[in-house]
């Protein structure tokens, strides 16, 4: 059983982020933030109870931001407490590093990522930056000492060495190859941090790459198919409609327990699905596709592995889950807001 712990759901609709607790087989929602203009990511600094989320611009005089607000853990109040303009266009994905004292971010409709330390709840001018097409995501090593910035637009992933200045250097050429076309969106780690591991949004596939401990480089590996055959669905592509075309709208991914899955989001069919990942690292063909809320953009799965909570764009609830290697059994449903597309445990 889980223990009682906070979990945060941002509602790009609303403008919101809704609070929870988890206890169980349970989610009590305690707060809901409002003002948070079209929020649809956010990371969480759970040593110092602060969140940094994503908003984008209300008007020419309040730009794009990065928001920090500071949780309280009890009530599960949200309170702003600094903002950080972003003129060149909103982010599309938040990380932390270095126990939590600078942050990483991608901007999908800015093209460019960026690397800037945190002073107090209080983010800096950036230190690095990268441009690529369509940023979507980016990650640190546990070390912090690399960045992987991940590019749909030139399919590929950004390979970075972070110096102590928090500057970025490429690692060999920069960049690691993705399948052309297919469109590389999301990416985790596992917990040797000798593999990554990429959602594509166009192929519907899990990317695997070998990853050098000591260089930080990425080799492409091998591949899976993460998108239920029998939908019938096209490939995506840049500019396309997935919902007119019927097309692959791959969107996030996450380990479960003991590294044994890894549980992968699709859009177009609204499922979710569990791809096995052998002992040498490979992963394997979904075989089971689970249906859950309307256009599945986020989800996650609690520290211990045995829950998963998962949002849709085009719902109001959130669902909740017991989870058994690859099979869910849903819980509970759970009022959150509209748009909702971006879930995490504090």
């Amino acid at each position: 059983m889980t223990d009682s712990s906070l979990v945060l759901v941002a509602n790009a609709g609303d403008s919101t982020i809704s609070v929870f607790r988890l206890d169980g087989d349970a989610l009590e929602r305690l707060f809901v933030a409002e003002g948070l203009t079209g929020t649809g990511t956010f990371a969480i600094d759970g040593e110092r109870d602060l969140v940094y989320a994503g908003v984008k611009g209300a008007s020419s005089d309040e730009p794009a931001a990065i928001v920090t607000l500071t949780l309280d853990r009890g009530t599960g109040e949200l309170t702003p407490l600094s903002r950080f303009a972003l003129p060149e266009g909103s982010v599309s994905y938040i990380a932390l590093t270095r126990g939590g004292t600078a942050l990483l971010a991608a901007s999908y409709g800015g093209d460019y990522g960026l690397v800037a330390p945190i002073t107090d709840g209080v983010i800096g001018d950036p230190t690095g930056r990268v441009e690529f097409a369509k940023l979507h995501s980016v990650l640190p090593s546990s070390d912090g000492r690399f960045a992987y910035f991940v590019s749909l637009g030139d399919d590929l992933v950004g390979q970075f060495a972070l110096g102590d200045d928090l500057t970025l250097t490429p690692v060999g050429s920069g960049t690691a190859a993705a399948p052309a076309g297919s469109g590389p969106r999301h990416l985790v780690l596992n917990s040797a941090e000798d593999a990554v591991y990429v959602m594509t949004e166009y192929s519907g596939e899990v990317l695997h790459y070998i990853r050098d401990l000591e260089t930080g480089g990425l080799q492409l590996h091998s591949r899976a198919n993460a998108v239920d055959p029998a939908a019938g669905l096209v490939r995506g592509e840049i500019g396309g409609d997935p919902v007119a075309n019927h097309a692959v709208w791959g969107a996030d991914i996450h380990f479960g327990a003991d590294e044994q899955y890894l549980w992968t989001s699709e859009r177009s069919t609204s499922t979710l699905g569990a791809a096995p990942v052998a002992e040498d690292g490979t992963v394997q063909d979904v075989a089971s596709f689970i249906p859950t809320e309307p256009q599945p953009r986020g989800f996650v799965l609690s520290p211990a592995g045995d829950r998963l909570i998962a949002a849709g764009e085009k719902s109001r609830t959130v669902s909740l889950y017991a989870v058994d290697g690859a099979e869910l059994t849903l819980l509970e449903q759970a009022e959150t807001g509209a748009g909702a597309n971006w879930v995490r445990f504090a």
